[in-house]
Order: C-alpha cells, then structure tokens, then sequence
C-alpha cells in the first residue's frame, strides 16, 4: 500500500512520504495564490476552490483567508458558506453536505499523531474522516476533531471542542461538547435535554 492509501484505511502512515509532501507543496501554492485574489471576484475564487476541492456543489463561497491541507479530500455539497479563517486539516477526508453553514475561526480535523513515543517522533500518524450532514451550522470557532460524524440539522456552538459523534437534529456546546437541545418532530420544536 502506498502512505495515501494508508492514511485513506486509518493506519499508520507517514506524511512525510514524496508523493504526499510534493502534493502538500501544491496546496500550498495554490493556497498562496487564492487567498491573495481580490476578494470581490467571486466567480474567480470558485473556480479555484472548485479545483482545489474533490468535489464542490453549487454556489460554494470560501472566505479568505483559507487553509487546507490536500484539498482534494474535501467534498461539500450545494450552498456551500465558509467564513474567513476556515482550516480544514483533510490528511483524511472530510464530506460535508448540502445548505451548511461554518463560521469564523472552525477547525476541521482528521489527522491525529501516534500515541506511541517512537511512532510520533517518526512522525506517523492516522487519519479518521469527518462526516458532516446537510443543513448544519458550526458557530465561531469551533474545533470538529477526528472521525466525528455531525448529523444533519444540528448545530455546534461557538467554541465547542467536538469530540464525538452529535446525532441529527441537536444542539452541541461546550468543552467537549454535549447535546444540550434536541429538535421534536411532533411538536416541531427545538427541545432541553
């Protein structure tokens, strides 16, 4: 298996493999350039987030600055909102759904170092994809860490440390963060736990 087929199976790989550093210095370019274009031209910045991105929907609007890591492990869906200082760590990939919403300062990440002593100093480490569903918002600086998967219709509040799955429909705040709200279908309403 190469690194990249690795890290896509959440074993141990190395990040310092050519293959990937030579793919890491292209984002980086790229990165460079995009975040310098005038912020006014938004047909052109969606052009290069659609080439930058594995996959993009319609009317995706990435606020600079921006930071990635690869780019092309980032899927999102139709209306697409980034805010400015978005960095979305997609050593593993990151899917993210249709008519969300992520504001100022969100760290998305799906990298995490070894545990053990002499693998991190070889500098190996895992990935474990972040899934999150349609019609989300993830308030100001939250951070979405490893493997999490976010259920659609929740929302994350502003500063919360997600460190395990939110099931669909809830309000998630704090350190780490817990669902605090449900939403009850029947009596369509947002609900206190």
């Amino acid at each position: 298996m190469t690194e990249k087929e690795k890290s896509y199976a959440e074993m141990l790989y190395q990040p310092g493999d050519p293959e990937l550093a030579a793919d890491r210095d292209r984002t980086v370019s790229r990165l460079y350039e995009y975040n310098r274009m005038n912020p006014l031209d938004r047909e052109g910045r969606r052009k290069a987030i659609a080439e930058l991105f594995g996959r993009v929907g319609s009317n995706c609007t990435v606020e600079q600055p921006f930071f990635c890591t690869y780019g092309y492990n980032i899927v999102v869906g139709d209306d697409f909102f980034l805010n400015v200082n978005g960095k979305l760590m997609d050593s593993g990939k990151i899917t993210i759904g249709n008519h969300v919403m992520i504001a100022p300062n969100v760290c998305i990440i799906t990298e995490e170092h070894a545990m053990d002593v002499e693998q991190r100093m070889a500098g190996l480490e895992y990935t474990h994809p972040v899934t999150i569903g349609d019609h989300v918002w993830i308030c100001a600086g939250a951070m979405i860490l490893p493997g999490v998967t976010i259920g659609a219709g929740s929302i994350i509040g502003a500063g919360s440390v997600v460190t395990k799955d939110i099931p669909a429909y809830s309000v998630a705040v704090g350190n780490p963060a817990r669902v605090i709200k449900h939403y009850d279908p029947e009596k369509q309403t947002w609900v206190k736990i």
